[in-house]
């Protein structure tokens, strides 16, 4: 599975990594968490792409998997930023979170015994296609001119207003502007071209202006009310609330318009549509734990749970194909579900700038 998914990342200029990397950083460590005290409620903490109230119903179901299984209670928290969500999971002040792979390596980075629990599955229902997709967009119209000849291509991106999610998105941020720099370092304009680049727009710098918008909604409204030229966010992320008008999905030159009945903050820009200009994997998200804070016992209880036959079937946590129901996971195949996943799992997004 690590060669499969290093190839992936490899092949799309990413990250020349190897898949002799993988050490699982966190064995030594494991052996510290028998000795954490028994908690009587476990806190879990969500980023705000999914702390909206569209995603109550999936948060709620969740918290009632938490607390069977463990038969603790369960306080919820929602933020408004994505360090909130990092630094309470790092600091103990929550015990899980849902979140992306480059927030993971950062809070792990900060405590080692953050680790993750399981991730959901690819279509196989295995670990091998367990990626979502980042896309760089531009508002339907704006296409052309982000072609070289007939093909998509970033090239034209630079002096544009420019929306990333956070800097502690992985599809948001890591991944676009890892793309960005593998890109453009190659031209001799660029070649000492940094991240730091990418962050700070003017009128002498790589973008004319650059926005976060906090969440992969923000950054998609930034385009959509012509904040931003050129937009980063993710197909997962924003689900929800579009449908696709024209084009492959998942392919540039897809166009996307927002569906009728879009919740906040898509509400009033019904119908209005964005073209998709560059599309690249990420590993999917995983639910990670403090094992400073939560016992080996209830660790083994929870990741039971999350894989099991209860949680994979149950339509309030993996929405069924055909729903018109507003969730965090979608079948799609009806083979997805959650899967145990290692430390290791995310050293291609470690090695990125690397």
């Amino acid at each position: 599975m690590k060669k499969k998914m290093l190839t992936l990342m490899i092949s799309l200029s990413l990250v020349a990594v190897t898949a002799g990397c993988g050490t699982k950083a966190n064995e030594a460590k494991d052996g510290a968490q028998a000795a954490v005290k028994t908690k009587d409620t476990i806190t879990i903490a969500w980023y705000p792409n999914e702390s909206g109230a569209d995603m109550k119903t999936s948060r709620d179901e969740i918290g009632k998997v938490v607390a069977a299984a463990t038969g603790k209670k369960v306080e919820q928290k929602t933020t408004t930023d994505y360090t909130i969500a990092i630094e309470a999971i790092a600091s103990g002040s929550a015990d899980l979170v849902y979140m992306g792979a480059q927030g993971y390596v950062e809070a792990n980075a900060k405590n080692k015994k953050v680790v993750p629990l399981v991730v959901q599955s690819g279509e196989s229902g295995t670990l091998d296609d367990a990626v979502y997709n980042s896309w760089l967009n531009v508002r339907k119209g704006d296409g052309d001119g982000y072609k070289v000849g007939s093909i998509y291509s970033i090239e034209n991106i630079a002096g544009k207003k420019f929306s990333f999610v956070s800097n502690s998105s992985t599809s948001g941020f890591k991944i676009p502007s890892g793309r960005i720099l593998t890109f453009f370092s190659k031209k001799d304009k660029y070649k000492n071209l940094t991240v730091d680049d990418l962050i700070l727009g003017g009128k002498d710098k790589f973008f004319s202006d650059v926005l976060f918008g906090g969440t992969h909604q923000g950054s998609a409204v930034n385009l959509l009310t012509g904040k931003a030229d050129v937009a980063a966010f993710c197909d997962t992320c924003v689900a929800n609330y579009i449908e696709l008008s024209s084009g492959t999905a998942n392919t540039p030159g897809a166009v996307y318009k927002v569906k009728q009945g879009a919740a906040e903050p898509f509400n009033t820009l019904i119908g209005k549509e964005f073209e998709v200009i560059s599309v690249t994997p990420v590993l999917n998200q995983p639910f990670v734990i403090n094992t400073g804070t939560i016992s080996a016992e209830d660790t083994k209880k929870l990741k039971d749970a999350f894989t099991s036959e209860a949680v994979t079937n149950n339509p309030l946590i993996f929405l069924p194909k055909d729903s018109k129901d507003t969730g965090m996971f979608k079948q799609k195949s009806g083979k997805e579900k959650f899967l145990p996943v290692d430390d290791a799992f995310f050293n291609p997004i470690r090695t990125l700038y690397n």
